[in-house]
């Protein structure tokens, strides 16, 4: 059994062939177990959890991410993040343990590069300008992830509501070639763009659909809650929207539950997941006017198919 800490993680799956591998992964299907959540009084005060997330490929793989959320730890001077991960993945045909891998890195690689699958099949191969909404730990592999697929982007803008974390991550952001920028004005910064990517924990709209220009691509990450909002409900309207899987982008994104709920959007109008993409059941962006939505749901699915991918990938070292 193989073990995978942080570094190793990063240094074995650079975006380059990490984004075309998880794409050639959706050509076989999977089944997702229910998701096991459970919760203790934190001596703290609140509530510390512990989150399982299943995935099947039934004769190929399986494995779960096991999350503990412990929101004390940033408190009490332990030096521990509220947030820690583990996966473990077992062999599909004969049920053996074959790798346990470090959960926050890889959550990090399978999180970017399946927004840049979204991009492979929906951006515009001539984006010269990507719009980074947000600075957080996702935001800079975001960056690195699309200029994978569109190599022709010679801009990358980052706006955050702290300037000083925007300009934190221009300073460490390492793309030869690239204009790397801070922005404030939010709004003249989405008219520019020409690839949208936002990570943000938002509850009010940032983006908003009249600033859209024709051609554009809006890279949903953030929502996972039906009360959190990325984008408003015109720049779902004037888009085609597409989604990663349909489980969790369709039941837990507040841009599309909303957009349900006000008749605005049906789940008969999301075009297709990537899934569909990958397979060649939609051909993706249409036209070079077209707007385009790729909401980034996430999943247990996309843990398993990074980690598989990640064992794949790496030949050095013993085996633990």
């Amino acid at each position: 059994m193989r073990f995978f800490d942080s570094s190793q993680v990063h240094g074995a799956l650079p975006y380059a062939s990490l984004v075309p591998a998880l794409i050639d992964a959706h050509h076989r299907d999977v089944d997702l177990s229910q998701s096991l959540l459970q919760t203790q009084p934190s001596a703290g005060g609140g509530e510390d959890i512990f989150l399982s997330l299943p995935a099947w490929q039934r004769g190929h793989a399986m494995g779960a991410k096991l999350v503990t959320v412990f929101p004390h730890n940033e408190l009490n001077g332990s030096g521990l993040p509220s947030v820690q991960a583990v996966f473990v993945l077992f062999d599909g045909a004969n049920g053996k343990p074959r790798a346990v891998v470090d959960g926050t890195a890889l959550t990090l690689r399978k999180t970017a590069s399946d927004s840049a699958a979204g991009s492979h099949f929906l951006a515009r191969e001539d984006c010269k300008s990507l719009l980074v909404v947000g600075a957080g730990a996702l935001a800079p592999h975001l960056a690195m992830a699309h200029l994978a697929v569109r190599p022709a982007i010679r801009r990358v803008a980052v706006w955050n509501r702290t300037a000083s974390r925007a300009a934190s991550m221009v300073r460490d952001l390492d793309l030869p070639g690239v204009e790397l920028t801070t922005v404030r004005d939010l709004e003249a910064a989405t008219r520019e763009a020409d690839l949208i990517t936002c990570a943000t924990m938002a509850t009010e709209p940032l983006i908003l659909g009249k600033w859209l220009k024709p051609g554009t691509h809006l890279d949903l990450v953030g929502s996972f809650r039906t009360d959190m909002h990325e984008c408003d409900g015109e720049a779902i309207s004037r888009s085609s929207v597409f989604v990663d899987s349909p489980w969790s982008a369709l039941e837990d994104s507040g841009e599309l539950i909303t957009a349900f709920s006000e008749g605005t959007l049906s789940r008969e109008d999301i075009q297709a997941d990537l899934f569909d993409l990958a397979r060649g059941k939609h051909p993706g962006r249409r036209s070079g006017r077209e707007i385009t939505v790729y909401k980034n749901g996430g999943g247990g699915h996309l843990d398993l198919m990074v980690a598989g991918i990640l064992l794949a990938e790496d030949s050095s070292g013993p085996a633990g």
